[in-house]
């Protein structure tokens, strides 16, 4: 999205869409399974984000979904050959530019393309350093995957743009209103497998592992330190996106506080990236497999994270 608006001359960083759209989260979802194992998320999922984003700044997008892949394809086509960019969600499965041990079935993943070189097309893909080509047959299986999160060809691209000039006098109210909205996330959520209380959730879920199936639970570890560390960002990155929203929010809102609960943020990333570190050690053997302590970790996050919260409810009000 950052991208995305910078190409259609309103730029905004990375970490400010995230924190204007109130996409820093926590879900322990054990009802949805990837591989058989229940999906965990550190943030709100993609179309929230781009969803988020609009009634704050006033922005207008365009979503696209198809039940034919070859009026998908052909939307698809036209678009780009009006030169607009355009996003896409898609399958990692099938994108072959990803190397073997990341391709699985997620179907939940972002990019943009902007045109189209013979039969292949054109992707600025947030993981990859630089632009890559897909195959047009690669591309459209991704966009049709089944299952889960299934994208139905989704695209979306603007229709209207934020007003920058507008947006001025309002940037205090705004942030205001995102963190407020995080922060309910985070704490008051009923649904006790969202924001803190899913921590704790899910730290219940680790300590029941038991020791004497060491397959299933190096399998279950395993599955939570690929969630977090790597699809997307991961659950440290995020953190460490909202802290940079956070110091970015300080001097734009005139709200001195937000800039040092952002160094706090920072060390609580450092935290889950500890915990990550560990379950892996784990995994592979490098360290006694015992589901307890990490539960216990687990359970620290959760009494860090809703202090966190807590203070930067004060901090806005």
């Amino acid at each position: 999205m950052s991208n995305m608006l910078g190409h259609y001359g309103f730029p905004l960083s990375e970490a400010m869409v995230f924190g204007l759209s109130s996409s820093l989260s926590f879900a322990y979802l054990p009802f949805l399974k990837i591989g058989g194992l229940p999906l965990i998320a550190y943030r709100m999922p993609p179309k929230a984000i781009i969803k988020g984003l609009q009634k704050p700044l006033g922005l207008k997008m365009r979503f696209e979904t198809f039940r034919s892949p070859q009026k998908g394809v052909a939307r698809l086509n036209e678009l780009l050959d009006e030169g607009k960019l355009v996003g896409l969600q898609t399958s990692v499965y099938w994108l072959p530019y990803f190397p073997d041990d990341l391709r699985f079935h997620f179907n939940a993943h972002n990019l943009l393309t902007f045109g189209r070189d013979g039969d292949n097309y054109l992707i600025s893909d947030p993981v990859v350093e630089t632009v890559v080509s897909c195959p047009a047959i690669d591309l459209q299986k991704a966009r049709f995957a089944k299952g889960v999160l299934a994208p139905k060809g989704l695209i979306y691209y603007p229709s209207e743009l934020p007003d920058a000039a507008a947006l001025a006098p309002k940037w205090r109210s705004i942030i205001q209103g995102a963190i407020r909205k995080t922060v309910r996330i985070m704490l008051h959520t009923p649904l006790p497998i969202v924001g803190v209380r899913g921590i704790h959730r899910l730290a219940n879920a680790v300590r029941r592992l038991s020791t004497q199936d060491e397959h299933h639970a190096r399998l279950f570890i395993g599955h939570i330190v690929r969630m977090q560390e790597e699809i997307g960002t991961g659950g440290a990155g995020f953190r460490f996106i909202y802290a940079a929203f956070l110091q970015e929010a300080a001097e734009l809102s005139g709200i001195p506080a937000l800039g040092k609960l952002s160094a706090d943020l920072l060390d609580i990333g450092d935290a889950w990236r500890e915990f990550a570190l560990v379950g892996a050690r784990m995994v592979r053997g490098r360290e006694p497999l015992a589901p307890q302590r990490l539960a216990e970790m687990l359970d620290q996050l959760a009494v860090r994270e809703q202090a966190f919260f807590r203070q930067l409810k004060l901090a806005i009000a």
